[in-house]
């Protein structure tokens, strides 16, 4: 037995010795840091990173002649324009609108998607529908690899041999890297440019030492899962388990058929609810109009929660902004511990995602407007490329407007509370170099423009 098999190391990444800190995600330990997550946060601005933490994605392959029905019966996206090559960020929701699960699907065939992350809701649904299709779970089989930042293009290239320009946003393709087959996809979480690569584990840890070494001369850092969770913030991706919570277990059918299923979800039944949101999970639950997805939303088919969404929408009442928080009120909370009176809660975390073992941890902030509860924030984070505090807060639309003061209320319910003095800022933060608008011609190809 080495000492990869001893830790139980995610099969994704290498175990080379540079990592001492690890959480248990999922059934396998994931690194947690590797030069410190302010170094690993810049590196999606002026470099590049490899990132492995998606790996444990619950993945679904669906097939069948109905593969694409059942997508548009449950999914607020369009499947009518649907390309082989393409992908969508599905979302599904149930009756009400609120969103019991989104992730990205691949079209990789005529009759076939990959989907990440949207198990293992999906999977129940297609289970109790009547759908020529079949699906198959590939969870922990496949590493997902994220390279994200103004260098991936070429660190990919460099890594492949080959010229993968012609990958257009939310695209995909196969190629090879250590003669390993590989999918490229562009798109990541990093907001700037940036692509994943998958494949079967058994290739893992052969491609991820390609890449490595391809990006060693262009910048390349290791990204560790708290890192990671931080770009969703900055970047403007509100993320299931950290932003907002699902309703799994309200659902009976769905809590029966988790229960039969052991570590089928990451979800617990319980999960720990902490801030000045209090302990009503049902007000923590968004739908997509309210986190920004609403052009996602598209009404040429019915869909779960289709009636709710189209009043929603027209009647939309909540939008997604940024908050910054004031830095002499942050300092007020930390500076209290050092005082003799109660101490507020501490900020020791550089975000409010929490690894820690037992039930998942989730924290949402009241957001007031003279002493009224305007929005919900929550993913509070600090940038360490903009040197602010900010959250991402769902808002009524009248306190939305760039500039406006608000107050994040800091504290669980029954302890100190403060009102931290904050302003509606951009939404996303980061809105320079977006992926979607990067014109990659005008990035030098890998076997021409070296590695200066």
């Amino acid at each position: 037995m080495n000492k990869q098999d001893l830790f139980m190391f995610t099969p994704a990444t290498p175990f080379q010795g540079d990592c001492s800190n690890f959480h248990m995600q999922g059934p396998v330990l994931a690194p947690l840091e590797f030069t410190g997550w302010r170094d690993e946060t810049l590196a999606w601005k002026d470099g590049a990173y490899i990132g492995t933490s998606i790996s444990i994605s619950p993945t679904l392959k669906v097939n069948g002649p109905d593969t694409l029905r059942f997508l548009s019966d449950t999914c607020v996206n369009s499947f009518s324009n649907f390309p082989i090559g393409t992908a969508k960020h599905g979302i599904m929701c149930r009756d009400d609108g609120i969103i019991m699960s989104d992730g990205v699907i691949l079209r990789t065939a005529e009759d076939e998607v990959v989907t990440y992350w949207m198990a293992p809701y999906q999977a129940y649904v297609l289970e109790k529908g009547r759908y020529r299709a079949a699906a198959e779970d590939l969870t922990m089989t496949s590493f997902v690899f994220q390279v994200a930042g103004p260098r991936s293009l070429e660190i990919l290239e460099k890594a492949s041999g080959d010229d993968l320009h012609d990958i257009a946003f939310i695209h995909h393709r196969p190629t090879t890297i250590a003669g390993k087959a590989v999918r490229i996809l562009r798109l990541g979480m990093a907001g700037t440019l940036a692509y994943e690569a998958h494949g079967p584990f058994d290739d893992a840890h052969a491609v991820y030492q390609a890449i490595w070494a391809a990006g060693e001369d262009y910048g390349i850092r290791k990204l560790g899962l708290l890192s990671y969770m931080m770009n969703h913030t900055e970047d403007g991706f509100p993320q299931a388990y950290y932003h907002f919570p699902y309703p799994w277990y309200e659902d009976p059918g769905f809590a029966e058929w988790l229960d039969q299923r052991p570590g089928a979800g990451f979800l617990s039944e319980n999960p720990v609810l902490v801030g000045s949101m209090g302990f009503d999970a049902a007000l923590r639950y968004r739908n997509p109009v309210e986190l920004g997805w609403a052009d996602m939303i598209k009404f040429d088919h019915e869909f779960v929660g289709g009636a709710a969404l189209e009043k929603l929408v027209a009647n939309q009442k909540r939008q997604m902004v940024t908050l910054e928080w004031n830095a002499e009120d942050l300092g007020d909370i930390y500076i209290s511990q050092f005082r003799d009176e109660e101490p507020y809660s501490q900020m020791d975390r550089p975000n409010d995602m929490y690894y820690q073992p037992g039930p998942h941890v989730y924290h949402a902030d009241q957001v007031l407007r003279d002493g009224k509860l305007v929005g919900i924030s929550s993913g509070r984070a600090i940038s360490q490329f903009y040197h602010r505090m900010i959250s991402l807060c769902s808002i009524d639309k009248e306190s939305a407007g760039l500039g406006t003061e608000v107050a994040v209320l800091w504290g669980d319910p029954g302890t100190r509370q403060k009102e931290v003095r904050a302003t509606v800022a951009r939404f996303p933060y980061l809105n320079e170099n977006r992926n979607q608008a990067v014109d990659v011609s005008k990035i030098a190809h890998a076997a021409e423009g070296g590695s200066s």
